[in-house]
């Protein structure tokens, strides 16, 4: 029997998750804090990631100790310090800035589909990971990922193209990612079998 589900994703243990929600066949690695998010059908992560403030798209492959929407402090402050916001911590007649959390919130970091970042990768927030695209492991990004492009390093450059340009533009075109479950089994063989070109001309 298939291990994943289509009406409630697979949350190993140990996982904090707030305000997010799930699509079909998703599953969530153990020790994983997920908080303002929408993840897409079948994508996954592994353990212990940390993911706020983010949409991420279908068939998304999320290695370990990743962090997406990776949050900043105020830095133009006096302090960066959590006291000033995390403020009921430290006083009881103080109130948390709302203000800064609804900041945190809005900035909102993008996963494209049928993506892969590696282990330990940081994607900071508003940043944009384009479809198809590879993030290196332990790379930091700091800017927006074209589609089908692989990056790495600290901070994240391009290193090569995963498909060239218009391979890319034809695969975005055909959104397999798209097609149902039923559709998807069926093809199956062809997605082990051939090259994207060879998928390409036999789907599109």
């Amino acid at each position: 029997m298939a291990r994943l589900r289509s009406d409630q994703p697979f949350i190993h243990p140990d996982c904090s998750i707030a305000n997010s929600q799930f699509g079909e066949y998703v599953e969530i690695g153990a020790g994983t804090r997920v908080v303002n998010t929408v993840v897409g059908d079948y994508s996954y992560c592994d353990r212990t990631c940390d993911i706020a403030n983010a949409q991420i798209g279908k068939f998304a492959n999320i290695a370990s100790f990743t962090r997406i929407g990776a949050t900043d402090h105020p830095m133009e402050k006096a302090s960066l310090h959590h006291f000033l916001y995390r403020s009921t911590d430290y006083w009881d007649d103080a109130e948390d800035d709302a203000d800064w959390f609804q900041h945190r919130a809005s900035r909102i970091t993008r996963i494209g589909h049928d993506t892969w970042i590696g282990h330990a990768a940081i994607i900071k927030p508003e940043v944009t990971i384009g479809h198809g695209a590879v993030v290196a492991s332990g790379a930091v990004v700091t800017k927006d990922v074209p589609p089908y492009t692989i990056v790495g390093g600290v901070t994240a450059d391009p290193i090569r193209l995963r498909f060239p340009r218009g391979v890319a533009d034809r695969m975005i075109a055909l959104s397999w990612w798209d097609w149902d479950s039923l559709r998807l089994r069926a093809a199956l063989p062809d997605f082990r079998a051939l090259g994207a070109e060879g998928f390409l001309e036999k789907y599109e």
